[in-house]
């Protein structure tokens, strides 16, 4: 990992350690992501951070939801059905639960969000496909 890259990419809003490899997940990865959780109390919140060309699964949070506050860099967040959006360091999500989605870096930079799971009775995560390969190459 080129730590001057990273830096560069995410800039000045990433504030926290981008923590260690995401093995729990890393099957829901298509490349390179870190994990550093920062609370596990009361409202889980984690510092998810993306290789370039890195992006999770198409997935859903039941009952809770989930809201991305992106700190750096730059990448994307798509709804099932929708055209995707581009992110950018002080962009928030907010994902309402039952919505099928998927998040994370641009082809050409780092990226990084503060992933907060809204707390819900019965709250879970269902991680489902893969995003198509010719969806994602088509984003700039």
């Amino acid at each position: 990992m080129d730590m001057e890259q990273v830096k560069k990419d995410l800039g000045e809003g990433a504030v926290f350690d981008i923590g260690e490899v995401n093995t729990a997940f890393a099957q829901y990865f298509t490349g390179e992501c870190y994990l550093k959780m920062l609370t596990l109390e009361r409202v889980v919140t984690a510092n998810v951070t993306f290789a370039p060309k890195t992006i999770n699964n198409w997935h859903v949070h039941h009952r809770g939801g989930q809201i991305l506050l992106v700190t750096g860099g730059r990448g994307w967040y798509q709804e099932w059905g929708k055209p995707a959006q581009e992110l950018h360091a002080g962009d928030v999500v907010n994902i309402s639960p039952e919505v099928r989605h998927w998040h994370g870096a641009a082809k050409d930079s780092w990226f990084q969000h503060i992933a907060i799971e809204v707390p819900a009775e019965g709250a879970s995560n269902e991680w489902l496909e893969p995003v198509n390969d010719e969806e994602y190459n088509v984003l700039r």
